[in-house]
C-alpha cells in the first residue's frame, strides 16, 4: 500500500512540472500568466464538448467550463496514468460512503503537486488556466472522474502539437 501512495505522489509530481492551474478555484479573477485564447468547454449529462482540443507547445488557455447537466461534474487536466490513479481514489471514496466530490479532500494533489482541476455544479460555469508543456505530446486528458463519468465518455484528449 506505501508504494502503491509514493508512486501516486511521485507521478502528481510529473504533472505538476508540465501543467499549471488552480485547484478548486475559479481563475478568473486572479492574477497569472497572460492568456493565448479562450475555449469554451460545455459539460452535458456524461459528455463533453469539444471532445477533443489542439493546444500549441507552451500555450496558456483559459477553459471556460459550463455544466449545463444536471449533477455536478469535475474538469481535471492530467496524465493518463494521474487519470486513472484519480479515477481509483474517487471509486474507492464513493464505495466507502462519500457520494458527494469533496473538493476539501485534495483528492487531484496538493501545491504544486495538483492536477489542474475545478468542479462544477449543474448551471454553474467556471474558469481554469493552464499552460501546456512546451513540447509535443498527446498525453494529457480532460476529464471527470466522478465514478462512472468518465467510463461514460466523459473525458478529451489533448493534441500538443506546433
Amino acid at each position: 500500500m506505501r508504494h502503491m501512495w509514493l508512486a501516486l505522489i511521485l507521478s502528481l509530481s510529473a504533472t505538476s512540472a508540465l501543467a499549471g492551474g488552480v485547484h478548486g478555484k475559479s481563475t478568473s479573477d486572479m492574477p497569472g500568466p497572460e492568456v493565448d485564447r479562450s475555449i469554451k468547454v460545455t459539460a452535458g449529462d456524461l459528455w463533453f464538448k469539444p471532445d477533443d482540443l489542439s493546444i500549441s507547445p507552451g500555450e496558456t488557455v483559459r477553459f471556460v467550463i459550463e455544466n449545463i447537466g444536471k449533477v455536478e461534474h469535475e474538469f481535471v487536466i492530467g496524465g493518463a496514468e494521474e487519470q486513472q490513479a484519480h479515477r481509483e481514489i474517487m471509486q474507492g471514496a464513493a464505495s466507502n460512503g462519500g457520494g458527494h466530490h469533496d473538493m476539501s479532500a485534495d483528492h487531484h494533489g496538493t501545491g504544486n503537486d495538483a492536477m489542474p482541476s475545478v468542479t462544477i455544479a449543474s448551471g454553474e460555469t467556471k474558469t481554469l488556466l493552464w499552460t501546456a508543456t512546451d513540447k509535443a505530446s498527446n498525453d494529457f486528458l480532460y476529464a471527470c472522474n466522478i465514478p462512472g463519468h468518465f467510463e461514460a465518455g466523459m473525458h478529451g484528449e489533448f493534441d500538443i502539437k506546433d
